[in-house]
């Protein structure tokens, strides 16, 4: 895994090894903080930043770290990049804090900033380890966002609401009321919708995944075919 390139690792990170939808970790903040696209851009953010800090940090120390103590001694890095992070959050985004609550501590336990840790930047160097996590961390954040857009839309009928806890009061603007006099759809908002929403998301990636490895076994075929290279002259 650690020797894998530049290329391998962003589509990895941003599609093949997908942390929401192939590898169905950290779930709890998906599923939690997804309600609208505001909270999903700011937890979104925030594992980018833990992701991208632990596996530089992890990746520098490595070497001085006996293997017998390097979990206790990764939790103890992450747990402090993490709550930096939350003590800056909570002074520069105070309002959007209190909406994400718990899950912004939680990160600690993200099994995907462990994971990344233990099988990725511990093995590599500091650029190849920061590149994972940024990866990693982008597609976990695109697919947050996606179903956060989703559920907003059916759920409230709105984009960007509440856009101000983040951006401030100058980007009042920013909230889009998409369809007037809606009444909203109750389930998108609840749990379960968040489920069946994750449900489509990885259903729709798998159909596309077949249909790529569908159109490349058509091509490899015909290649194979004996005087196919003659019959197309």
């Amino acid at each position: 895994m650690a020797d894998k390139t530049y290329a391998e690792i962003t589509r990895d990170g941003l599609w093949s090894n997908n942390p929401a939808l192939v590898q169905i970790l950290g779930m709890c903040p998906v599923l939690a903080v997804s309600t609208t696209m505001v909270n999903a851009i700011g937890m979104a953010a925030a594992t980018m930043l833990a992701l991208i800090l632990t596996n530089g940090a992890i990746s520098l120390i490595r070497d001085f770290v006996k293997p017998e103590t390097r979990i206790p001694v990764f939790v103890m890095v992450i747990a402090s990049i993490v709550t930096a992070i939350e003590m800056a959050m909570n002074a520069f985004f105070h309002e959007l804090y209190t909406i994400l609550g718990i899950f912004v501590a939680l990160i600690v336990t993200n099994c995907i900033v462990l994971g990344r840790a233990e099988a990725f930047a511990s093995k590599t160097s500091v650029g190849r380890a920061m590149l994972d996590g940024l990866t990693m961390s982008a597609g976990f954040g695109a697919a947050l966002i996606f179903l956060a857009t989703l559920r907003e839309l059916i759920g409230h009928g709105t984009l960007f609401a509440h856009a101000s806890t983040m951006f401030g009061d100058a980007a009042s603007w920013l909230t889009v009321t998409v369809i007037e006099d809606y009444r909203g759809f109750l389930l998108a908002i609840l749990p379960p919708g968040a489920f069946i929403g994750l449900g489509l998301l990885i259903a729709v990636k798998n159909i596309i995944d077949a249909s790529v490895q569908r159109k490349a076994g058509v091509v490899t075929k015909t290649a194979e075919l004996p005087g196919s290279a003659q019959g197309a002259h």
